[in-house]
Order: C-alpha cells, then sequence, then structure tokens
C-alpha cells in the first residue's frame, strides 16, 4: 500500500515537472518571439518636394509657422550641414535611393531608375527587405511607372509612379482646373479612387499612410517613405489657409529687403511672401504632425526612427521666361537648380528616442546619399559599398565629419526657367568652389565665414583654387 502511494506521488511529481517544463519554455519562446518583433526599429522617412532650408520656421522663416516639424527637429539629430546630391528632383531622388552620385557616363540621369544597373547587392531597399522589413512607399517617386517601385523592393506603393508632380492638390487631383484640355502630365495613381469632392491631396496621401501603419502586419518591423507631392507646383491650397496668409503677409514689414535681385539668366525671389505657398507649408507641418501623433497613439515613437527631409532647395528662381516664385531662400543664395546653397542646403532630422541624444550638428558634411547606407547599417550592419556611407557614428555622437570632401555636377541647367547654368561644385572641409565649365568661370567660398556666399575669394586664394579645381576635375573624369 505504502509502494503504491509512493508511485503515485512519484507520477505526480513527474507530471509535475513535465508540465514546468513546459510551461517555461512556452514563456521563454514567447519572450524570444516578442524580443525579436521589437529588437530592429520600424523606419518613417518623409521627404518633401522643393522645401527650401529657411522654409520652417525653426530655422528662421517669419512667415511660414512649422511647429510640428519645429519640435521634430528639437527632438532629433539636426544637421545644418546637409545636402541634396543635385539641385533638382530626379537626379536628387537617384542619389538618395541608390546612395551613389547622380552621375553616369558624364551625365546626369533625368529619366528615372535603369534596374539593370542597380544590382540587388547595391539595391538598399532589398537588402533592408531582406533582413526581416515589409516596405512601402508613398507619394512622389519620379523615377519610373508604379511597377519599378514593385522591381526596387517595395512591397506596396500608394499614389507613386512617373509623375513627378500633381495636375492639382484639389480634387480631382488628374484634371487642371485652369483649362479644358488634357494635362501632358502623367496622372497620379490609386489617388481618386478613395478620394471625393472638397478633398485636398496632401490630406488624402497623409491619411493614407496612417492607415498602412494601423493596418501593417504586426509581426515585421516596418520601412515606410513617404514623399510629399508637396511643396512643389502647382500653388494651390485651402481658401481658409491661404486668406489667413494673405492677411499675415500684408501685415508683415519685409523693410528695405526688395522682392527679387538679379541672378544668372533671370531673378531670385528675396521674400517669403506668397500667401499660397506659406498655406502649402504650414499643411505639409500639419500632416507631418497627424503622422507623429499616430506613432504615439500606437505607442511605437520609441521604436520608429524618423528621417525628415527634403530634394534640393525652394523655387525661388526664374530664367528668361519670368514665372510665379513659390519661395525665397533668403540669406542662403539662389534656390532649385542652382549650386549655391540655396539649391542644395536641406533640412535633415532623424530621430529615435532612447537611443540618439537630440541636439544639433552644425560640423558635420552630409548628404542625401548617405541617408540608406545609414538604415542598412542599422538593420542589418551591412555595407553596400556606395558613394554615400553610413553617418550612424556622428548619429551616435562618436565622430565628425568637418573635412569631408562632397562633389555635384549640374549638367542639365535651364537657363529659361530657373536661371542656371552648366556647372560642377565641390566642397572640403570649410571651402566650397564653383566652376562653370562651359563659361571658364570659377568662383570660391569659405563657408565657416560666409555661409551665404557673398565674397568670392578665388583670386586671393590661387593655391586653394587650383586644388579644388583639380580635384574635382579629377572626380568628373571617372564618370
Amino acid at each position: 500500500m505504502i509502494n503504491s502511494v509512493k508511485q503515485q506521488h512519484n507520477k505526480l511529481l513527474f507530471v509535475l515537472s513535465i508540465c514546468c517544463l513546459a510551461f517555461f519554455s512556452c514563456k521563454t519562446k514567447a519572450l524570444k518571439t516578442t524580443s525579436s518583433k521589437t529588437t530592429k526599429p520600424n523606419i518613417l522617412i518623409i521627404h518633401v518636394d522643393d522645401l527650401g532650408y529657411h522654409d520652417l520656421s525653426i530655422h528662421g522663416s517669419k512667415i511660414y509657422q512649422t511647429p510640428n516639424l519645429d519640435a521634430l527637429s528639437k527632438e532629433s539629430v539636426s544637421f545644418t550641414n546637409a545636402y541634396a546630391n543635385y539641385p533638382r528632383c530626379v537626379p536628387s531622388r537617384y542619389a538618395m535611393m541608390t546612395g551613389n552620385y547622380p552621375v553616369k557616363d558624364g551625365d546626369v540621369p533625368d529619366d528615372g531608375f535603369k534596374m539593370d544597373d542597380i544590382k540587388d547587392n547595391k539595391n538598399f531597399v532589398k537588402n533592408i527587405k531582406n533582413s526581416g522589413y515589409q516596405t512601402a512607399y508613398f507619394g512622389k517617386w519620379h523615377l519610373g511607372g508604379k511597377e519599378s517601385l514593385s522591381d526596387f523592393g517595395y512591397d506596396y506603393s500608394f499614389a507613386a509612379g512617373h509623375s513627378g508632380s500633381p495636375i492639382s492638390f484639389l480634387y480631382p487631383f488628374n484634371t487642371p482646373k485652369w483649362t479644358k484640355k488634357k494635362s501632358k502630365k502623367a496622372p497620379i495613381p490609386d489617388v481618386e479612387e478613395i478620394s471625393k469632392e472638397g478633398d485636398y491631396l496632401m490630406d488624402v496621401m497623409t491619411n493614407n499612410v496612417i492607415q498602412y501603419i494601423k493596418n501593417r502586419d504586426k509581426n515585421k518591423p516596418f520601412m515606410a517613405m513617404f514623399s510629399f507631392y508637396a511643396v512643389h507646383q502647382p500653388l494651390e491650397a485651402k481658401e481658409k489657409d491661404i486668406k489667413r496668409n494673405k492677411e499675415e503677409i500684408k501685415n508683415f514689414d519685409f523693410g528695405n529687403q526688395p522682392e527679387f535681385i538679379k541672378e544668372g539668366t533671370g531673378r531670385t525671389k528675396m521674400r517669403q511672401n506668397h500667401p499660397k505657398y506659406a498655406a502649402m507649408v504650414e499643411t505639409m507641418d500639419e500632416n507631418v504632425g497627424k503622422l507623429l501623433q499616430t506613432l504615439k497613439e500606437l505607442n511605437l515613437e520609441d521604436n520608429t526612427i524618423i528621417v525628415f527631409s527634403s530634394d534640393h532647395g525652394g523655387l525661388s528662381n526664374d530664367g528668361t521666361k519670368k514665372r510665379d516664385l513659390a519661395t525665397s531662400n533668403f540669406p542662403l543664395r539662389a534656390g532649385k537648380g542652382w549650386l549655391y546653397e540655396g539649391g542644395i542646403k536641406v533640412p535633415l532630422f532623424v530621430k529615435w528616442n532612447q537611443k540618439l541624444t537630440p541636439r544639433t550638428d552644425n560640423k558635420s558634411i552630409i548628404a542625401l546619399m548617405d541617408v540608406f547606407p545609414t538604415l542598412l547599417d542599422i538593420t542589418s550592419k551591412k555595407s553596400l559599398h556606395t558613394d554615400g556611407k553610413s553617418f550612424l557614428p556622428i548619429l551616435k555622437n562618436n565622430e565628425n565629419w568637418t573635412d569631408r570632401t562632397v562633389f555635384w555636377h549640374s549638367s542639365k541647367a535651364r537657363p529659361t526657367n530657373t536661371g542656371d547654368t552648366k556647372s560642377s561644385a565641390i566642397r572640403s572641409g570649410n571651402y566650397k568652389l564653383i566652376n562653370w565649365y562651359k563659361e571658364g568661370r570659377t568662383e570660391l567660398y569659405d563657408l565657416v565665414k560666409d555661409p551665404y556666399e557673398q565674397n568670392n575669394i578665388a583670386k586671393e586664394n590661387p593655391k586653394i583654387t587650383k586644388q579644388l579645381l583639380e580635384k574635382l576635375n579629377n572626380w568628373k573624369a571617372k564618370f
């Protein structure tokens, strides 16, 4: 009898032991699973079209109010020496997406990607995707048709394709409001099927990004890039916002600041006094605020890297053909299309809560072609050996790139539309040299002493001028 009781007791202990082991095993697996879900950060890239460095109130604008971006900047590592790799849309975006200078066979791409040139082992999006990410793209692509986004590695895209700007920001978006003629511009796909009378394109786009984030696969981190069509032309905004800005601009004292000065073959706009553009910038800021609020509400804020930037400077110049100019990049010189700072200097904020200490880096020289190498470094510790490089050590405040050398080659000049002529440029440390190679003209600036490029010191510094020009020409000769 005693032996029987002991046997039953031992069996019970054995069963309980197995149950405990199973329980702790399951719990360990669950913890590992949860850990694997949260180890890699989500990524949200917010890219704005034609936004100038000084179009943000935190960067000095007295007309455009951008409270959400101002707050984001203060919560980020913010760069004051960040550059687009080209002062126009397609080559700039090409450089950002490939991590390379937008120069091939001595020229710049202006018709998008040729996928045969971008092998998988040089494709950042595919490599990030292969490290476990779901990938999505929203808005201005301008580098090929909708199918090219899938070829490039994006699982999902919305309202993206050939189009470089909307036919209208006001519904219906693919119908001109000023003429009954059919537009020659490529239509924006997807948007009209989910929109209605009274809708504004920026709002529709933002709502779709929010829905994607809410409905994403929760078992995988996401990388989503939202490329605003704003604040590119056409200059169209909501009537209430236009009315408010008209009143504010009317009451603003610009002092003795002229409205235009001569530059190149045309004019540079010197006042931020366009009420429609002001309204567009502020609506863009509101929509950025909606995205940031969504991350907070979904408890994703601490595990999401946010990258904010623009593709080049604001549209502030015309040429032999006068046009409706959107903004002023003053005190920076010139704007879109030019290799002066107004054309290539861009805002760049990187936020990653609890991983990066917010601060302003006013020393390191960063380019948009560095963004995806940095994201790949974070997500998989890989390098694809492109012209761009990971600035993660800078984000972590372990390095600064004060002596870096970067180059530009602008062969697609538009003297009719933006007043610029063919030029190349180099920045090395404090010095920046611009060479108008068809005209045989060169300018040199010390950007630390003269950030607004008002004092050409080429003649006073012939040795530096010669050295930088030789380095620039040697770089160009590689292509």
